[in-house]
This record gives C-alpha cells, structure tokens and sequence, in this order.
C-alpha cells in the first residue's frame, strides 16, 4: 500500500471544491515557464555565493499546499518573489543573511497541484527538483526503485496526530487510552503508522475507519463520538476558532508519542545526489538551518505571504492569517520543531532511523513495498551536510 501524508482537513463547504480541483490537477503538470526574475541584474552576491556550486535555480518540491510548516523554506526567498497561479509555484532570488546567494529558489506545492503524487516519485519524474519532502518511512518504501536521502529534518516530532472530543472522552489521554473505547478512528487508508498501532495493540482493527479523506463532515456529523487524525498545527486551530460548525476544543496526541519517532517531510535528494551535488548541499543546508531559525524569530512576514500564495493557487484549500500564526507557535510549543537533545536544527538521530527502518520493513514487505536489500540507516538520513553550531536559541541546551 501507498504511504499517503497526513492532510489537513478542508472546511467542509470547500470540499466539493477541493475535489474539482483534484480532477483537473492528475492530468495537469504545467512547467513553470519564464521566471522573469533576472537576479542577476537586480542584486549583487553577499558573503554566501552558492552560483558555483548549485543549479542555478534551487527546486524544492514540497507535498501540500503552501502553509506555516514551510515557513523556513519561503524564508529563502529574497525580495518581490513571482506568485505563479497556474503552475502552483513561488520562486524568487535566493537570499541569506539578507544578502543574494547568487541562485534563485523555486518552491512548488504538491498535494493537489501534482496530482498527488508522493514526493518521491515526483523527484524521480522530474529532473529539475533538486529537494523534495519526503517522510521517513516514505523513504524506506521507495529506497528499492527511487531511493532518497532525508539531509535536513524539517521537523524534530512530526505534527500527524490523532484528536478527539475531550467532552465526550474526558479520561482519554492518550491515543491508547482512545483504543479502550469504542471510538471509531478515521484515517486515511493506507497509512504505515496505522500499522504500527494495531500491531502494538494501541487501537483495535475493529474500531479503525480507512475512510478518512481531508473532509471534517464525518467528524462532525458523527458529534464528537469518532476520533480523526489530523496535523496538531493545522486541526485544534481550525475546529476550535474557524470551523463553525465544531467552534470549540478537540484534544489530540502526536503518532510520535506512541513510540514511532519518523522524520516528517524532512528535505531530500536522490540517493545519488548525496555524491553528486556533495559540494552545492554543503554550502545549501546551512542557510536552509539558518532560514528555518530567522523564520521563527518573525513568522509573520513570511506567513503573510504564504497565505497570499494559497489565496492565488485557488485550490480550493484555504489558510487563514490566523492559522498560519498558531501553526508557528504551536510548533515551537509542542516540540514539533526543536533542536532535539543537542544544539543544532535539522539533525537526525540514527538510532530514531534505524527504529522507523526495522518498523516498517515486516509492515512494507507484507504490503509488498519491500525496502532495498541492506538498507540502513545513513542510506536513508544523514547529517554531513548540516553546520553543528545552527539552531534555535530558546531549544539549546546545556
């Protein structure tokens, strides 16, 4: 089965929307087109020149529409970035430290804009896309026919949670606690992690609900007595401030909680690019570390223009101001985003690698995704590319 990523759910009066899009978006795959950038003339090269090592446009390709979560990677872009409706991309000269890198950035939106298509195989597909967010277990699944390597950790605890109405559980803690109830948990069919839980016993095959499909009508109409899953920094915001059909609390805990520790969206290569574009990346992901620490010091600017990008996209997702500025907080607050046990962001733990990897390999071998002969663990993360002393100064430790 496919490792479809969490997504976050639609206002139920958009969903009919959402899905015309999805029927024109499968057989779309526009190209960007000119930039009419012409970086070179406009801006002068700082300190950080990145022209004679990397492509001269940076391509990343991301698995959703634009949102607080990419905030550090809209952070690289430099002044008057191009909005482009048609293809669903942003891109712009590549900045740091307020000064041009001597590239350019261009940031596409997956999820819809490419037919929903996992990220990997949109890597693979396309030439041109240098980093792509790719989960961990995502990566182990595809390592056999599209292997790629996770270089920076966008998030030290990945957001997909599990939520629940705590007036109608009020002693549920836990996603555990949930599977001693008689809930209905609604998931997207497919997921590993679902896997995972029945196979420690955390919840039960006759209580799960594949049907899950970005939509909160079920949730709704079933009164708070189903549980969902859904991304803690996009769902408590929405369901309790702008859904008003719901209009109140929903508890939720992080899948990472429950003891599966995988890297979520973390930026990745072709396998082959660890070797390949060596000397880009190791000038590249340190100003991607320093983009993602300037981002949550002033969110603001950059989510003002993340939910301009939504607004022109007109997928029929919509991301308010509002949830844009929670998503931030709530990153920082839920330790979603962190440095980890150490000083540095965007680092990976093997030992969290190698437990994803042995996890997920009965479970994708049963599903007949089988990972590559011999995988492990630095052929699927590593942290070579990454400078120790970057991270966020309110996590560092000791």
């Amino acid at each position: 089965m496919t490792v479809r990523p969490i997504r976050p759910a639609l206002p139920a009066a958009l969903c009919a929307a959402a899905l015309l899009f999805l029927t024109a978006a499968c057989g779309s795959g526009s190209g960007a087109g000119s930039d009419g950038l012409g970086s070179a003339d406009k801006y002068k090269v700082g300190s950080t020149d990145l022209s004679g090592v990397c492509p001269k446009k940076v391509v990343i390709q991301t698995d959703w529409n634009p949102q607080a979560e990419q905030g550090g990677l809209y952070k690289l872009l430099g002044p008057d970035p191009v909005i482009d409706s048609s293809a669903k991309q942003v891109r712009g000269p590549l900045f740091a430290g307020g000064s041009w890198t001597g590239v350019d950035v261009e940031i596409r939106a997956g999820g819809p804009a490419i037919g929903n298509q996992p990220v990997p195989v949109q890597m693979y597909t396309d030439p041109d896309i240098m980093l792509g967010w790719v989960n961990t277990d995502e990566a182990v699944q595809n390592s056999a026919d599209k292997p790629v390597t996770q270089v920076f950790a966008t998030f030290d605890k990945a957001p997909w949670m599990i939520m629940w109405d705590p007036k109608k559980y009020p002693k549920v803690k836990t996603i555990k606690d949930l599977g001693k109830t008689d809930a209905t948990v609604r998931y997207f069919d497919g997921a590993t992690w679902m896997d995972y839980l029945l196979g420690k016993g955390i919840l039960r095959r006759d209580q799960i609900d594949g049907s899950y499909d970005g939509s909160p009508a079920a949730f709704l109409a079933a009164g708070g007595k189903d549980a969902q899953q859904g991304f803690a920094t996009v769902e408590p915001y929405l369901y309790e401030h702008d859904l008003k059909e719901w209009d109140k609390p929903v508890a939720h805990q992080l899948i990472n909680d429950t003891g599966y520790p995988l890297y979520a969206v973390a930026l990745s290569v072709r396998s082959e690019d660890v070797t390949a574009q060596s000397k880009c990346l190791k000038k590249l992901i340190p100003v991607v570390q320093q983009s993602t620490v300037d981002y949550f010091a002033d969110p603001a600017p950059v989510n003002k223009l993340i939910v301009k990008a939504v607004d022109a996209f007109d997928t029929g997702w919509v991301y308010t101001k509002g949830q844009a500025a929670d998503s931030a907080k709530r990153q920082l607050a839920e330790g979603i985003v962190s440095n980890g046990d150490d000083r540095t962001i965007g680092d990976f733990d093997q030992a969290r690698v190698r437990k994803i990897l042995d996890i997920t390999t009965p479970i994708l071998t049963r599903n007949g995704t089988a990972p590559a002969d011999g995988l492990k663990a630095q052929d699927v993360a590593t942290n070579q590319f990454l400078d120790p002393s970057i991270g966020l100064a309110e996590s560092k430790k000791g």
